[in-house]
């Protein structure tokens, strides 16, 4: 009996040292629930505070003016000696789509936190704040326009870009997104600092890395904040069309004869090709068309062929010694087209080399610089971009005279 008893104390004793220890389930699910402060005013925010003695599932709310709006959701919390913290604004999400958070007008607010433990068992507390000096006016977009509302972004200079235009009232933080028509996303405009004026951005129909996008309906989202954590927003919609990248590539060029007489011609003869997925835009002179080598491009035939937007390819030859920049760099150019001008797209203005299509190109220059040995090459151009293909098919041609 003696020792039945001994043995039966010592379990008691084991037991009573664990629930001291433990707790045996007495902390309770939720305890600690307080604000540091109960008035808020905006630019401020305000910590509401709680612990759990379980695993639970928390939600918090603020409550008045008969609406109720939901600040956490249901989030998993693990039982600690500390106690949880949320930071509270004083703004709430709305169910207007255009004002996705705003500030709380003034007035007395409950706070109220809900957990659930994991068989069930509910508990709550909460307390009262009071939000004073909030009645101040929302940010606004106003005037949001993107134009053209239908863009082909090919590199052709033909509605390339679209731009993004408003107007802020007030000073905000401003974001733009994309939104594809499979719902991704990307961000255009990131945390600008926007004072109160009219606002321009463009965008060129593609991913930040330059990536093409598909044709479709994309959406162009206009997002302002304030220092008090309101947010507005406005949408447009822009239509992607003909989407592409540009590409040329020489196949072939001769140039001959490799000796003449000071004022010979010498002929370059290139085959080029549209590699890309969209036309390519060239203008003249056109092929066959006779330079000396004292002329440039820009001035022949009272300068209808000076250089033109990025939309425009051409070909061009220049040689070693034209060290000139600018206008003087590949002086003789010609239209990627084996037509005559009358037979252009649009006649004597510009033509299209269509994905695909492959054309001779034939061009002369007249020798009156006065070197023994003149190193020609040629080159594809795109106006205002740059040279591809550069220097190919570099070529010795000697000069007597």
């Amino acid at each position: 009996m003696s020792a039945l008893f001994c043995r039966w104390g010592a379990t008691c004793c084991a037991l009573i040292a664990f629930c001291l220890l433990t707790g045996c389930g007495l902390r309770p699910l939720l305890a600690d629930v307080s604000a540091d402060h109960d008035v808020l005013r905006p630019g401020t925010s305000i910590g509401i505070s709680y612990s759990v003695g379980q695993s639970a599932r928390v939600s918090i709310f603020i409550e008045g003016g008969g609406q109720r709006y939901t600040l956490r959701d249901n989030e998993p919390r693990s039982p600690d000696t500390g106690a949880y913290t949320m930071r509270f604004d004083g703004t709430v999400p709305t169910a207007d789509p255009l004002v996705p958070r705003r500030l709380l007008p003034n007035g007395t607010y409950t706070y109220r936190v809900q957990a659930t433990a994991d068989d069930g068992q509910r508990a709550e507390g909460g307390g009262q704040i009071r939000i004073e000096g909030a009645n101040l006016a929302l940010p606004r977009v106003e005037n949001l326009a993107v134009s053209p509302a239908t863009i082909s972004p090919n590199g052709d200079a033909i509605a390339d870009i679209t731009e993004i235009t408003y107007r802020l009232p007030i000073s905000a933080t401003v974001d733009i997104d994309i939104v594809a028509p499979d719902g991704t996303s990307f961000a255009l405009v990131s945390r600008a600092n926007e004072g109160p004026r009219e606002w321009q951005h463009t965008w060129n129909g593609k991913r930040p890395d330059n990536a093409l996008l598909p044709a479709g309906s994309y959406t162009v989202t206009v997002r302002a904040a304030d220092l008090y954590g309101n947010v507005v927003l406005q949408q447009q919609t822009v239509a992607l069309e003909n989407a592409g990248q540009p590409k040329v590539e020489i196949i072939s060029a001769v140039i001959s004869p490799v000796r003449v007489m000071l004022g010979e011609t010498i002929t370059v003869t290139l085959r080029v090709k549209n590699t890309g997925s969209v036309p390519i835009r060239t203008y003249g002179p056109p092929s066959g068309y006779t330079y000396t080598t004292d002329q440039v491009y820009s001035s022949v035939e009272d300068a209808r062929y000076k250089a033109k937007s990025g939309g425009f390819w051409r070909i061009g030859m220049d040689w070693d010694a034209n060290g000139g920049g600018g206008a003087r760099r590949y002086p003789f150019r010609w239209a990627l087209s084996q037509k005559p001008p009358d037979q252009w797209a649009s006649p004597g203005e510009e033509d299209l080399l269509l994905p695909g299509q492959e054309v001779e190109v034939v061009g002369h220059v007249t020798i009156v610089q006065q070197e023994n040995k003149m190193g020609f090459y040629v080159g594809l151009i795109q106006d205002g971009v740059g040279f591809f293909q550069d220097r190919t098919a570099r070529t010795i041609v000697e000069v007597s005279f």
